[in-house]
């Protein structure tokens, strides 16, 4: 029972791997009678399976329509303070209309903002074109938490003329070659900009207004909670299987073109081989030759939208109308099919000591775990399936057999997963025992146990975290800590997020063929280390801890609005490691890795960036003045390229073919790991 209980859990990630968009057939973002009674259903489970049983009342009302009203005007441009004085005139009733199935204030407040959006295009074209004077002393708020809404329109447009003044200015400084006294070019590029955020504002659909305004009322109660229209849904479940079926290839949205980002291996594009990153999708027929429809024109058309006419079953055919970077157009055809997204697999690569660090023997493996991932549809129908704790025991059989000495688990940017995985991936490093607690709405107690004795690894292993190594990362982070199996290195603590979301359909119970509502991602109960401590808002901290920028930036749990508090639990029954480590081994680990540190260039030049980040981030206004902003756009243009390259080798993105670059960061988790190796080796040896 538990293991089935465990493959209906999730620890929702960070980042979601969305290489598609969502799109619907819908014609217009009006919310429907239809829409209230799936709002209805929301707020109904929401109430009845939360972790906190919330009441749908006044209280959440009010909170509802301030997170709402912010979603879409988060720099308070659009709307005035009678815009706002209207919605708060609803303020107490919008639990009792969800309630009664009606969802109607999600259109009000959406229609009020493109009317909005609208009215304020002749005044933003009329600012792009006014002469402004640059030599003038004044400054721009950056935070819009320190404005209030703007009560009467001449306000408004002073704002907006400091935010048009800024607009331009930063275009002027993008382009060198720009003269003082012409700015047609940065004018024209900024009526572009605005008529973009206009056009992909009016192909919004119902589906998206819908999800937005039900999810702010789950983000009132913690940041992971959330409602995913059936779009959304289908975005979830392709990165959990790590499969879907298309052409294979990422795209992005830029200057109103689809444009080719990465063509996949393995996909229809490769097979075709003519589709190239660069490349502008500017048609689609979603039915290939011979089907009834026709090229459909997708330039300005939101990305969402292109991506759902590209996808489609596997077998069937679509034609591609591209406009190559030289200027030529033309039309590819392709057979849909199958598509393993494998950047998000387990991989493993093995390092000799002696290349990195010179004089040094051994041979370190790295395991490298982008997410924690499985494919719950085909496991339930048997045979063979897609997981991490698969694809895990293949990459340390590797090890094994090429004599690997140590073992690094790379665990950086992985932003969690299923909770099944967690837990059986946890296993391979220990013997039998519990892996985490799981705290149910009731407050009851399940700990969840490794239920194979064997150890697919037995020798040394150090794990790497960042403050965005999320969720089931920390679950397993957390094991090999409280087991006392391995080193845990990198950011002082990893993200804390310590709770547990289930995925459910929102649907009617009286039919098995309803309607399709898209799904209520909830968080239903919270997960505790076996040593009783939640890693909610608090992580679990690093042994050794490196200098990174992140550890400074609001990026952790305890930074999102409503995040759940931390809490302990009692400790469950487990027996920790005694040869692998202890506190003096932690000490002397940490303590020789800082004597490194402070001689290494690279990681004085991160104690630099931190200190000047540090002093950026505590800004509360920037300068309108053309030559101070650029002399102060100069110096920071500088420090983010430093600033970004150091970050990309302290966080192992920097080559994005090589899962673990040679760098000063990746060769310091070498040096640890090969410490490690040898103390243990000196303590055996002692012990005989």
């Amino acid at each position: 029972m538990k293991w089935e209980l465990k493959n209906r859990l999730f620890l929702a990630g960070l980042a979601l791997l969305i290489s598609v968009g969502t799109a619907s057939a819908a014609d217009s973002a009006k919310v429907t009678a239809d829409d209230g009674t799936t709002g209805r259903m929301v707020a109904e489970m929401v109430s009845s399976r939360h972790i906190n049983h919330p009441d749908i009342d006044d209280d959440l009302s009010e909170r509802l329509l301030n997170r709402y009203v912010d979603v879409w005007d988060p720099q308070k441009l659009y709307f005035l303070q009678s815009d706002i004085d209207l919605f708060r005139s609803s303020s107490r009733q919008l639990d009792d209309r969800i309630l009664g199935g009606d969802v109607k204030f999600a259109s009000t407040v959406f229609d009020r903002y493109q009317q909005r959006m609208g009215e304020r295009a002749t005044l933003i074209g009329q600012l792009i074109d006014t002469e402004h004077d640059f030599t003038v002393e004044e400054e721009m708020v950056l935070d819009a938490d320190d404005h209030k809404w703007s009560k009467t329109e001449e306000e408004l447009a002073e704002r907006w003329r400091k935010r048009v003044k800024f607009d331009l200015l930063m275009l002027k400084l993008e382009d060198t070659d720009l003269e003082d006294t012409d700015l047609a070019e940065a004018r024209t590029r900024l009526h572009k900009r605005y008529h973009r955020n206009r056009n992909l504002l009016s192909q919004t659909e119902a589906h998206e207004v819908l999800e937005v305004y039900l999810s702010s009322m789950t983000h009132c109660l913690d940041p992971h909670s959330s409602y995913m229209s059936p779009q959304t849904l289908e975005d979830f479940r392709i990165n959990m299987e790590l499969k879907l079926e298309g052409i294979g290839a990422r795209l992005r949205y830029d200057d109103g073109y689809t444009v080719v980002e990465d063509v996949i291996k393995g996909g229809a594009a490769a097979a075709n081989g003519k589709l190239v990153k660069g490349d502008k999708i500017i048609g689609v027929d979603p039915d290939g030759p011979g089907g009834s429809a026709e090229v459909i024109d997708v330039v300005e058309m939101k990305l969402s939208k292109v991506v759902d006419k590209i996808r489609g079953p596997k077998g069937t055919t679509v034609t591609l109308q591209v406009k190559k970077e030289e200027g030529d157009i033309d039309n590819y055809t392709m057979t849909r099919q199958t598509v393993k997204l494998t950047e998000q697999e387990v991989k493993g690569k093995i390092i000799e000591a002696s290349t990195w660090l010179e004089g040094t023997p051994g041979r370190i493996g790295v395991l490298n775990i982008p997410s924690f991932y499985r494919d719950f549809r085909q496991a339930s129908r048997g045979g063979d399936f897609k997981s991490t704790s698969r694809d895990v025991k293949k990459v340390l059989t590797q090890f094994r057999e090429q004599g690997v000495d140590a073992l690094i688990v790379d665990l950086r940017w992985n932003g969690g997963g299923a909770l099944s995985e967690a837990i059986e991936v946890s296993g391979l490093f220990i013997p039998k025992g519990p892996i985490v607690q799981v705290r149910e709405p009731d407050n009851a107690v399940t700990p969840y146990d490794d239920e194979d004795p064997d150890m697919y690894w037995r020798k040394p292993m150090v794990v790497v975290c960042n403050r965005l190594s999320a969720s089931a990362s920390e679950i397993f982070a957390g094991a090999i800590k409280d087991y006392r199996r391995g080193i845990v290195i990198g950011d002082k603590t990893t993200h804390g997020k310590g709770t547990v979301q289930n995925v459910m359909n929102v649907a009617s119970r009286l039919s098995l063929f309803g309607k399709d509502r898209g799904a209520l991602k909830l968080t239903i109960s919270k997960f505790y280390r076996v040593n009783g401590d939640s890693t909610q808002n608090k992580g679990v901290v690093s042994d050794v801890v490196l200098p990174s920028i992140m550890n400074h930036r609001d990026i952790g749990e305890d930074s999102l609005d409503n995040a759940l508090a931390f809490d302990r639990i009692q400790r469950a029954r487990y027996l920790p490691f005694s040869a692998y480590v202890n506190d003096g081994i932690s000490r002397q680990l940490a303590q020789q890795s800082a004597s490194r540190v402070s001689d290494d260039k690279d990681f004085q030049k991160v104690s630099k960036n931190v200190a000047r980040y540090t002093e950026r981030k505590n800004r509360k206004t920037i300068s309108l003045n053309e030559k101070t902003l650029r002399m102060e756009e100069e110096e920071l243009k500088r420090e983010r390229e430093e600033e970004e390259e150091t970050m990309k080798k302290a966080t192992g993105t920097d080559d994005d073919k090589d899962i673990f670059a040679d760098n000063f960061y990746n060769r310091e988790l070498v040096n640890i790991s090969v410490d490690y190796t040898q103390l243990l080796d000196d303590q055996r040896t002692a012990g005989k």
